[in-house]
């Protein structure tokens, strides 16, 4: 496993029940704001042994996205309601509602434990 993906599962499994991110603030918060596809890459390829909630990422147009053979639209959907996300009745999610937004402290906490040279730290990020 590589250092990003290590680090994509460790920030992941930080997103608390009931709410959503995207792949690209995924990316973000691991300094790679323009590697996306990799967080998703990396979500594909999650090993079963690995509890990381994977079907709390989405597209940055708050649909599902996924194209994963093993976690599939339907099974990421049916995570998330059972969590208590809603979708309008085009598919979306209400960002103003669902999105995770950690603070400095929670991303701190979350960013410390992961050795990965490309992390950019909480104070370093340019608001």
């Amino acid at each position: 496993m590589t250092p990003f993906t290590r680090s994509v599962y460790e920030l992941v499994s930080a997103i608390p029940s009931g709410s959503v991110t995207s792949y690209g603030m995924v990316a973000a918060f691991l300094g790679r704001p323009r590697a996306p596809r990799a967080v998703g890459g990396a979500l594909s390829a999650l090993p079963e042994d690995l509890d990381v909630p994977w079907w709390r990422v989405i597209s940055s147009s708050g649909r599902i996205s996924t194209s994963s053979i093993h976690h599939t639209a339907q099974v990421q959907r049916a995570l998330l309601e059972d969590e208590g996300v809603r979708f309008t009745e085009t598919g979306r999610i209400d960002w103003d509602r669902y999105e995770w937004n950690p603070d400095d402290a929670d991303l701190e906490r979350v960013l410390g434990r992961v050795s990965h040279p490309g992390v950019i730290h909480v104070g370093a990020v340019d608001a």
